[in-house]
């Protein structure tokens, strides 16, 4: 069975499935409603203006983002309301104005004195309070202050007394990424909500404002329960899931909305193998799932119309070349695949796959013809 819409694009090429998409996208911002919360989608991993004005309930935000480029192209899309999600570099602190000043408010993160200086001290130059959230770590997963650390109260004194704006606290459970199953997911968004009230509480005890207080990953945005003291929710690779989702029981298989186009390009019949024109150019080399139960290799193999193929996996990339072959230990049989055959690859992780892209080739949700949405990348 063959999609003819398919025929007309060179592989390899990035597919969305808008159906998939937007039944995700509902999903979440279902959920957030229930818990009585605002939703801000992080737009790292579609780096597009046209998937963000169909995950944004308002286009104008809220919305976070992982580059001041990515601020940038939405901003002047009319995005407003943009947070940059990762600690302010001082030599960004020009490019934070510039967007305040065509419009755009867009907050900033820090988890140090001296960026919580270089913040306030732009801020008095230009006479524009730039507001800052002060990271907390909840897990230790990657940056952030102990939601007890007294430099929490320090930053915070700098901010609000030194020109800038403290907006509020911040906190990403990373470690949630390696819970597989609801239930050890929600014992991180509970160490995520309660880390986050507690330094909210510090500074307000401390005579200081905190009205942002912001939680969320992808995992702990679906099992989250109670977020009593939370202002707001984020969440970003949801959007399309992957394969890292689905191995963590976040999504099923059938839940992730990109794939990757590809042709069989040649057999090695010893070997046991398929060689296909996506290699890590096109796939990125994310191996994300290798510490998984099930190892996806280097995605998950399906069939033109995106229909996975049982235990068949890229084993192997090379800068070009993709090789297919059957998961170790499978009992299945290699199916037929001549030369020529169109095939499509499941991510591991899909904002290193979209990365490797300049556009998405769109499957309506509502039939007809492809749609072509472009992506950017850079820094």
């Amino acid at each position: 069975m063959t999609d003819v819409r398919l025929a007309q694009l060179m592989t390899p090429c990035l597919i969305l499935d808008e159906g998939r998409m937007t039944r995700n996208i509902e999903r979440l911002a279902a959920h957030a409603a229930r818990l009585g919360v605002p939703l801000r989608p992080h737009l790292k991993t579609a780096k597009s203006v046209d998937v963000a004005r169909r995950v944004l309930a308002d286009g104008t935000g809220p919305a976070m983002v992982s580059t001041l480029a990515e601020a940038e192209v939405f901003a002047a899309a009319g995005i407003r309301d943009i947070t940059y999600g990762v600690g302010i570099g001082l030599n960004k602190l020009e490019r934070v104005l510039d967007l305040h000043r065509a419009g755009c408010r867009l907050t900033v993160l820090v988890d140090s004195d001296v960026q919580a200086r270089a913040v306030a001290a732009a801020s008095t130059d230009a006479g524009i309070a730039i507001p800052a959230l002060i990271e907390i770590d909840s897990d230790g997963h990657r940056s952030g202050l102990a939601p007890d650390d007294p430099e929490i109260i320090k930053i915070g004194e700098i901010l609000h007394g030194g020109g800038a704006e403290l907006a509020g606290v911040l906190c990403h459970a990373g470690q949630s990424y390696g819970a597989v199953g609801r239930a050890a997911q929600a014992e991180f968004a509970e160490a995520e909500r309660a880390a986050l009230v507690a330094a909210a509480d510090a500074l307000r005890a401390n005579g200081l404002p905190c009205p942002v207080v912001s939680a969320g990953s992808t995992p702990t945005a679906h099992v989250a329960k109670d977020l009593t003291g939370v202002t707001e929710l984020r969440a970003g690779v949801y959007v399309f899931f992957d394969l890292v989702m689905a191995g963590i029981d976040v999504c099923a298989v059938d839940d992730i909305a990109l794939s990757v186009l590809t042709t069989v390009i040649g057999h090695q019949p010893a070997r046991g193998s398929i060689m296909v024109d996506a290699g890590w150019m096109a796939l990125s080399r994310d191996r994300g799932t290798a510490a998984q139960e099930v190892d996806q290799g280097y995605g998950l193999v399906c069939d033109e119309t995106g229909r996975p193929i049982p235990d068949l996996i890229v084993t192997q990339t090379s800068q070009e070349h993709g090789t297919i072959a059957l998961r170790p230990g499978s009992g299945a049989s290699m199916p037929d695949l001549p030369i020529g055959t169109r095939l499509r690859i499941l991510p591991n992780h899909a904002c290193a796959t979209a990365a490797q892209h300049t556009s998405y080739h769109v499957l309506p949700a509502e039939g007809g013809p492809l749609m072509e949405w472009p992506r950017f990348g850079g820094w």
